[in-house]
């Protein structure tokens, strides 16, 4: 009779493109659990869970100007068992800067619009001149194992229209003097279009936040109320508003620059100011007179570009401002 003798085999590891084999043992015994072999792969491309072009200028994303200086960013992960890792990310992005078939993007940790990206591009200049309208790019990733896609279905807007000025008033607060500007008082500027909150303060998300209003005697001439940063060391490029009157202070008098500060808030294509504890008291002015707005071109829209700076008057009849 034919006896049969137990023999074993071990199957070193072995490796190929996409796929890793652990060591294992076999035997021709009966009942042996270590009659197993083990194998993970990586068969899949990584994958764009998100991505975005934006302005370098940082601020709200998703929108960039014709000649504008944008990077690409995208949030890449891959699978497998386990993950080879992920070697490169490519955009194409010639629909937006011809010569930008393959750009690059670079492994980091990178923060714009409120969400975290782990690659971006270098900054990139867009081609001049570019249509407006929704512009597609994609991104490819691909992995150690050589596994890759293409991702479609991203896009960025381009908008090449300069916000402008377009209104400004101001509100007496419940109880306040007509016509005397005072704590609780409102200003009210109105652009064409919403503001990109960054480019009037850095790091402002458009939500309530301190700062210091002033209105600077103007003499002879209109006094002038204009917006500073909280700590009042700077204004803000919000330009200046020519109150109509030489009498609603008779030195310059600090909004918020102690006690109660004046706060700012974005609400749409508007930005509202809260006058805060005056340094000085204001006076009570003689005579309704319309404002007039001059905005400066360092606030800019979404995409980059610059307010006019032309000049607006407060619409609606003449009536006593704060």
């Amino acid at each position: 009779m034919r006896r049969l003798v137990p023999i074993s085999l071990t199957l070193l590891a072995l490796a190929t493109t996409g796929v890793q084999f652990t060591a294992a043992t076999f035997s021709n015994g009966s009942a042996n659990p270590a009659n197993a072999l083990a194998a993970s792969s990586d068969w899949f491309a990584p994958t764009v869970a998100a991505s975005v072009v934006a302005k370098t200028a940082g601020g709200v994303a998703g929108t960039i100007k014709q000649g504008g200086a944008y990077y690409a960013y995208a949030q890449v992960t891959d699978s497998g068992g386990p993950a080879s890792g992920i070697a490169s990310v490519k955009a194409n992005l010639s629909s937006i800067t011809a010569s930008q078939t393959a750009a690059t993007l670079t492994a980091g940790s990178y923060s714009v619009g409120g969400t975290t990206y782990n690659y971006r591009s270098a900054s990139i200049t867009a081609k001049n001149p570019l249509a407006a309208g929704s512009v597609p790019y994609t991104v490819t990733p691909t992995d150690v194992a050589a596994n890759t896609v293409i991702q479609t279905g991203f896009s960025v807007v381009v908008d090449n229209t300069a916000p402008t000025a377009t209104d400004v008033q101001t509100t007496n607060a419940a109880g306040g003097i007509a016509g005397r500007p005072e704590a609780g008082d409102t200003l009210t500027l109105t652009f064409s279009k919403p503001i990109d909150p960054n480019s009037v303060l850095g790091a402002w998300s458009g939500a309530d936040t301190s700062v210091v209003v002033r209105i600077t005697n103007g003499g002879t001439g209109n006094d002038v109320l204009t917006i500073r940063n909280a700590a009042n060391a700077a204004q803000l490029p919000l330009g200046s508003i020519a109150l109509g009157r030489i009498d609603y202070v008779t030195t310059t008098v600090n909004f918020g620059a102690t006690a109660t500060a004046s706060q700012m808030r974005q609400v749409g294509n508007t930005i509202v100011l809260t006058l805060g504890t005056p340094s000085a008291a204001g006076t009570t002015a003689a005579a309704a007179a319309p404002i007039v707005w001059t905005p400066a071109a360092g606030a800019t829209d979404a995409a980059g570009n610059a307010t006019s700076t032309a000049a607006v008057t407060e619409t609606g009849a003449a009536d006593l401002d704060f």
